[in-house]
């Protein structure tokens, strides 16, 4: 009983003293070879460890899309869970074992990739690049 107590008494010490890190990196009026958006911009929060996109069609590419899938929304967002790897930020496997996809980040960098694996093999394809990046850090 005392060591139960003794150690609820040392978490209740320690834990108050725990530095508790955040960082939030925005990624916005990012441009892509393929469609045309209002608005794109990729919220990488790295604390929570989810990545959220929202963005908006140009009414050409909404379009576009609409006609072969009347559930396109022009304004939209999705959430998708992320990981930190060799100082990279990807998001988890979307796919089969045999053949999955993931969007990659570096940090401080405008670029965001494509991670493609197929049976192993391995690439990679640049599909934007963001006119602005900011980074929100906050110490508690």
């Amino acid at each position: 009983m005392k060591k139960i107590k003794l150690l609820i008494l040392l978490f209740l010490i320690v834990l108050p003293l725990q530095n508790l890190r955040s960082e939030i990196i925005i990624l916005s009026e990012c441009n892509d070879n393929q469609d045309e958006f209002l608005k794109n911009e990729y919220i990488l929060n790295l604390n929570e460890l989810i990545m959220v996109r929202k963005y908006v069609y140009k009414e050409k590419t909404y379009q576009k899309y609409r006609l072969t899938d009347l559930s396109v929304k022009k304004s939209n967002s999705y959430v998708r869970n992320i990981y930190e790897e060799d100082g990279k930020i990807l998001t988890h496997k979307h796919g089969y074992p045999q053949f999955y996809t993931q969007i990659l980040f570096e940090k401080k960098n405008q670029e965001i990739y494509m991670k493609t694996v197929l049976n192993g093999e391995e690439g990679i394809s640049k599909i934007s690049t963001c006119k602005k990046i900011e980074t929100f850090e906050k110490n508690s």
